[in-house]
């Protein structure tokens, strides 16, 4: 469940240890602001910290951490090429050469 008082955020739950502590991705869409919120279990108060992205990947590499590595790498997932680009041969540096004048790509 969502920390409450959050009504103007967007939140996804990143993850949950087996001692109660939540992390939330939370965005404010009103500020542009992204973060993690996370939320302490109740034995421990239930304290809750909003942490800024690189703050919090600096922490530490715990599930947490891999967790919202992960997601990011989901949005750089490889898609198929646009079709201008399809058959296009690649340099030596991995970029795109150039198209030749007059010929239509594959």
């Amino acid at each position: 469940m969502p920390p409450k008082g959050d009504a103007m955020l967007n939140i996804r739950e990143l993850y949950h240890s087996s001692n109660g502590d939540r992390w939330y991705l939370a965005r404010d869409p009103d500020a542009g602001r992204v973060f993690v919120k996370h939320q302490a279990n109740p034995p421990s108060g239930g304290h809750i910290a909003e942490i800024e992205i690189g703050a919090f990947l600096n922490q530490g590499n715990g599930p947490e951490h891999q967790e919202l590595l992960r997601l990011i790498g989901t949005l750089a997932e490889e898609t198929r090429a646009p079709k201008e680009v399809r058959g296009r041969r690649r340099n030596r540096k991995g970029r795109l050469r150039p198209a030749s004048l007059g010929s239509s790509p594959s």
